[in-house]
């Protein structure tokens, strides 16, 4: 046999070898590139939560324009994380952000006693939402680690 009929019979496999490298380095390229989307756009939610949640920290409650912020900020969360956060966001903590302006305003709008009612309401709910740093860290840390 001559020596090109030896490197033709080892070339044809090599090559094939070589392209199915080459797809399998491709997939993994795109499955991290998929990984590292999906990321960013659940630190965009995870930052508008951390961000109202620390405006109320600081101001008390959320004023109507960081309403709005937290809702826009928030409504792809759904699609991006799961159930279990999704009703964490859209629910529980939304539910607690009303609540905490309605109990602002009525503790201005009425007098003793049901003042003092709201005013204590308001500052149960202040202590719920400071706690939140740690528990919205908590649910949402399996979909923001990211893993080879």
């Amino acid at each position: 046999m001559n020596w090109t009929q030896y490197i033709s019979a080892i070339g044809i496999p090599m090559i094939a070898a070589l392209a199915a490298w080459i797809a399998f380095r491709q997939f993994h390229i795109a499955r991290n590139k998929l990984k590292l989307d999906l990321f960013d756009k659940r630190m965009e939610v995870y930052g508008a939560v951390r961000d109202s949640l620390k405006s109320i920290a600081q101001q008390g409650n959320l004023t109507p324009e960081q309403q709005v912020q937290y809702l826009q900020g928030t409504r792809s969360a759904r699609w991006l994380f799961g159930p279990e956060v999704s009703e964490y966001i859209d629910k529980t903590l939304w539910h607690r952000i009303v609540d905490l302006e309605l109990y602002h305003s009525m503790s201005k709008d009425h007098k003793e006693p049901d003042r003092s009612k709201y005013i204590k309401e308001r500052a149960e709910t202040m202590k719920w939402m400071i706690r939140q740093h740690e528990e919205f860290d908590a649910l949402v840390e399996q979909y923001l680690t990211i893993r080879h």
